[in-house]
């Protein structure tokens, strides 16, 4: 078995996998930048969480808020923020209709918004940038299983 965290991140690929504007351009990583033909497409990645003990009794509860971050990426010569807000609709659609990410998590919230736009190269890229909170519980001694 694997971390309820990787089993959140898998979910979340899975489900933002075929949207209308990016179909299966979709890459579990931030390393490696997006070439044109990947483009649009989405990157997907937990950039960290935080832990809170919730009892004192052992094996004690840990309630758990994990942060994924959705990058969009499009290029075009123009109307960047009409595709940015396409793409905007369907992750926002998408991640709304399991909030529980497949009975793994309690909820799950899109808490911020960032657009950013490049004209370097031959043709301007724009970036969207959505940060997601996924709240989740396991026993700390065992995060396999969602609590």
């Amino acid at each position: 078995m694997s971390h309820v965290r990787k089993s959140i991140r898998d979910n979340i690929v899975t489900t933002l996998t075929g949207l209308a504007t990016t179909g299966s351009k979709v890459y579990r990583s931030r390393v490696y930048p997006l070439s044109v033909s990947k483009l649009p497409g989405l990157t997907i990645y937990t950039k960290s969480e935080e832990s809170e003990y919730a009892t004192n009794i052992r094996p004690r509860t840990v309630f758990r808020t994990l942060t994924v971050i959705i990058e969009a990426y499009v290029q075009a010569l123009s109307d960047y923020d009409s595709q940015i807000d396409a793409i905007a609709v369907e992750i926002e659609e998408a991640l709304s209709t399991d909030v529980t990410r497949g009975g793994y998590a309690k909820d799950t919230q899109i808490v911020s918004f960032d657009a950013e736009y490049s004209g370097d190269g031959d043709i301007p890229v724009a970036s969207a940038t959505f940060t997601v909170q996924v709240v989740y519980s396991t026993k700390e001694n065992d995060s396999e299983i969602a609590g």
